[in-house]
């Protein structure tokens, strides 16, 4: 048993603690909304904590799932962040989606206070999280990452270390560019053949077998078709994280072209109303 607290409890986050509980861990939960942390620790046993930095004293692990760049600073960093509350020597674990840059600075703030930092983003969705069957990619050291690991395979199918500090990230906008282009060929595979006066359903069974064939097509087309985007990634969160794509890829000299297009299409998306509206939304904008 390990002593573990987990920090921010949105869709990801709140299975993820749930299922290190499960497995026998003691989880000291915290979240902004005090009361969805409360809610967490009747629900699976754990306790919860008003900041970060109580949540976070004793522990050996501190895992975070946040927002963005600047809600990751804020666990972290300060009097009350987590970095305040760690013992020497205990590891911070982000699955959140942020930036490289954020990662940098934050692995250098955690090793000048004697403590480790892995960067772990996952993949898989809220389905993925609340199954137990997400898909980490991580950066970091390899003996802080062989720290983390087992604690991590209790919600992940695939946990592996990509290589050193913020590769993780980078591996993750390698993920939501692939992500961003597949759904928008989708939704115009699926928009053309409603188009064209065919059964999507009828193609999609044939298509979905050959070389088109994907887990966005798997998993979402009956969703497109019926009109039913209130689950999965939000377009909001997909926007923010191809803005970080998008900006790495100005400095590393990438070209990103259909990514930029498709972020544009988000846009739209978001002026329709659409910006809680699940990534597959997409196909909404065309119709």
């Amino acid at each position: 048993m390990t002593k573990i607290a987990f920090l921010g409890l949105g869709v990801m986050g709140y299975p993820m603690a749930g299922h290190l509980q499960a497995a026998g861990h003691e989880v000291t939960v915290f979240n902004r909304t005090t009361s969805k942390a409360d809610a967490w620790a009747k629900q699976h046993g754990g306790t919860s904590a008003r900041t970060p930095a109580e949540a976070a004293k004793g522990a050996d692990l501190v895992m975070a799932c946040v927002g963005n760049d600047d809600d990751l600073r804020a666990v972290c960093l300060g009097e009350d962040g987590a970095f305040a509350g760690m013992s020497a020597e205990a590891l911070f674990v982000d699955h959140t989606t942020v930036s490289s840059k954020v990662t940098q600075e934050l692995y250098s703030a955690a090793k000048d206070a004697g403590l480790g930092f892995v960067d772990a983003p996952v993949s898989g969705g809220q389905a993925g999280a609340e199954n137990g069957q997400l898909s980490i990619m991580c950066g970091g050291d390899q003996d802080q990452y062989d720290r983390a690991e087992p604690a991590m395979k209790t919600y992940a199918k695939l946990v592996r270390r990509i290589g050193e500090s913020g590769a993780g990230q980078l591996t993750k906008m390698a993920n939501q560019i692939a992500i961003a282009g597949l759904v928008q060929g989708l939704s115009e595979a699926l928009h053309f053949a409603t188009k064209a006066g065919l059964d999507g359903r009828d193609v999609v069974e044939v298509i979905s077998q050959g070389a088109a064939g994907s887990w966005q097509m798997a998993n979402r087309y009956e969703t497109m078709l019926d009109d039913h985007f209130e689950h999965g990634f939000a377009v909001d969160w997909m926007r923010k994280d191809l803005g970080i794509c998008l900006e790495t890829a100005d400095e590393n000299g990438a070209s990103l072209p259909v990514t930029a297009l498709v972020d544009q299409f988000y846009k739209d998306v978001q002026k329709m109303g659409g910006g809680r509206w699940d990534t597959s939304s997409l196909y909404k904008r065309l119709k």
